[in-house]
This record gives structure tokens, sequence and C-alpha cells, in this order.
């Protein structure tokens, strides 16, 4: 399908054939082929006027906390309200084989089937953060198509799941009643980030739970006063990060997350941060994608691959060390692409 019959049958087609081409959209966007990155950059314009309208939420935490069975509990309520909801989540890929099990759909096996809800499932191929590469693109084509909450599930790798946060509007984490002490949860990292704290399965053990919102409260407290100045807590315009209790498998304290949610909205929006946030996150975007060109541009050009076996040979071989080899790959790299003398002295970054 062309850019063009894609745009129309997103943004124009029937549910059936919605559903076909963003499908179809989605795996164009995630595509390594050059001819292909061309076609998806072209679809993307044609679809950027139609985007900008959703509410997106991360959400992330440690495995087993319950993440897929919260969000099908909070898209079930969120079509009973009238909106359509996508889900785009992200599968851990395997370092040994490359492969993923896909299979977070059928943990959602009521959400995955209803007419007014999208999940996709991508595989995170290596990138680190907790998201795939190209879920900031799923999320235009999923806002094109007119779902107005998009919902990005993270693996679930621990602390280090930050990337979600900077390309949504609202970071939510998923903790477990008894995940650990008063120092566990003032550790900075992905604490610090999230605009919202839920306390999930609260019903196994309701002291520990009432235990944990406490320290976790109190933590978030703490980070807003000397931390992120987005969660300052001196001004009453700005948003408090908070902590509630559910129990997504018995659907118990879903309205109260989403009222919580609805008041982050409107005070984001009246302080104008929503949109100020939407901004910069549109411009680390574009950076992003240029380190991304740059590695790439790195790794497959001539220079770079005639010296690359030999200088890997001598770095397996304990014969250099790798910065070393990393220096001289870039010395000769450098200048065939900007036709200057290599610096004498070249700073190594990791690549």
């Amino acid at each position: 399908m062309t850019p063009q019959a894609l745009l129309e049958g997103i943004v124009r087609g029937g549910a059936a054939v919605q559903r076909r081409a963003m499908a179809k959209a989605i795996t164009l966007l995630e595509s390594t082929r050059a001819d292909h990155r061309a076609l998806a950059d072209e679809l993307l314009t044609a679809l950027l006027p139609h985007t900008g309208r959703a509410l997106r939420l991360g959400i992330s935490g440690v495995p087993g906390v319950g993440k897929s069975t919260f969000i099908e509990a909070l898209g079930l309520y969120l079509i009973a309200q009238g909106h359509r909801v996508a889900v785009l989540a992200v599968d851990p890929s395997s370092s040994v084989s490359g492969g993923s099990i896909l299979g977070d759909k059928t943990r959602m096996e009521h959400l995955s089937v209803h007419e007014r809800a999208y999940i996709r499932p991508s595989p995170s191929s290596g990138t680190l953060g907790g998201v795939a590469e190209k879920t900031r693109e799923a999320m235009l084509v999923c806002e094109a198509a007119g779902y107005d909450v998009v919902i990005v599930e993270t693996v679930g790798v621990g602390q280090s799941e930050t990337a979600v946060a900077n390309m949504t509007d609202m970071f939510c984490l998923l903790q477990l009643p008894n995940a650990g002490d008063e120092l566990q949860a003032i550790k900075k990292g992905v604490i610090e980030l999230a605009d919202l704290v839920v306390i999930n399965k609260a019903d196994i053990d309701p002291h520990a739970a009432t235990r944990a919102q406490a320290q976790i409260q109190s933590s978030l407290r703490l980070l807003g006063q000397h931390g992120n100045p987005e969660h300052a807590h001196h001004d009453e315009a700005l948003w408090h990060p908070t902590v509630v209790q559910i129990s997504a498998l018995n659907n118990r304290g879903v309205d109260g997350f989403w009222a919580q949610v609805g008041e982050f909205r409107r005070l984001q929006g009246a302080n104008g941060r929503f949109d100020a946030k939407r901004q910069r996150q549109a411009q680390a975007w574009m950076w992003e994608r240029i380190d991304a060109g740059l590695r790439d541009a790195f790794r497959h050009h001539p220079a770079t691959q005639a010296r690359l076996p030999a200088l890997s040979a001598d770095v397996l071989a304990g014969r250099m060390v790798a910065s070393t080899a990393a220096r001289e790959l870039l010395n000769a790299f450098l200048p065939a692409v900007t036709h200057l003398r290599p610096p004498e002295a070249l700073e190594t970054r990791p690549c």
C-alpha cells in the first residue's frame, strides 16, 4: 500500500480497513530498509495534522506487578466512558535468538477483541529504556486513527525504564505492596520521574499496601523538593505526584486512578506545561533519530568496514584496548564524511 492509501485507510477507513491500514503502517515504520524509511517519513508527514489530540499514558513496573491486567481493566473502563483506547505493548527481545514472544494480547483477552480498542505488541529489539525504537511513530498512527487514549506498556525491566517518561504526557509506575523498604522507595531513577504511583494487588495484603503507599508518598515529597522541578510541592498550580491503591484483578480503584489522571491533565493544561512538555519531547525525538542515523552511517560506511575486522581482531586478542580501536575507527570515518583532517586528539564516546 502507498503512503496515500495508508493515510486514507487510517484516517477515513471503516473499522476493518482502518485496523489493517494501522497494522501495515506500523510494520512499515518498524522496517529498517532504506526505501521503507523514505515511505515511512512520507506517511508520518501526511499523518501529522491528524495527531496530537490523544492522551499519551506511559505504564511501567517490574515483571509480575500486573501491568497487562491493569491496562485491560483500565481500557475496558475507558471504553465504557466513551473513549477509544490504543495499547502499544513492548515485549523484550532475546539477546540470544533475537526473538520475542509478543504475547501481551493474550493477557488482555477481553480488551483485545473489543472494537473500540487496538493492541499492538512490538519487540524491543535491544532498544534500552523499556520501549521499542519506533514507539513514538506508532503513537502518531494511533492518534491519527482517532484513538483518544494511547497507552504505552514497557517491557518491565526494573528501575531503568525512563525512556517512556520522555515520550508520554503522564508516566505511571506500578508497584507491589511488599516491593521494599523506605530506602528502596526513595531510590532515584524511575520513581522520581513518576507522575503517579499505583500500588497494584492491594487486596493481597491491605496493611502492606497502606504501608507502601505512605512510604512512597513520603519519598515522592522528598524527591519533589530536591529533584524534579516539575514536581515542586510549593506551588498549588503544579501537579503533586501521588500514590493510589488498586486491585486490577478485582477491578477496584480504576475509577480513582482515572480521576487522578484527569486532575493531572487539567493542571498541566492550565499552567502551560502540557504543551511545553510535548515540544521538548518532539525536539528530543529529533536528536534521538540523528544519533541513531549517525550510528548506522558509522557502522555501514566503507571506511569503517574496511578497518573494522582487523581492529576487532586486535581487541579480541588483547593487542589493542577498545578505546584506541574506537578512536582509530572514528578517525577513519570522520574525514570520509566531512573531508576534514582527523583531529589530533579525538574524544571517544560509546557508539
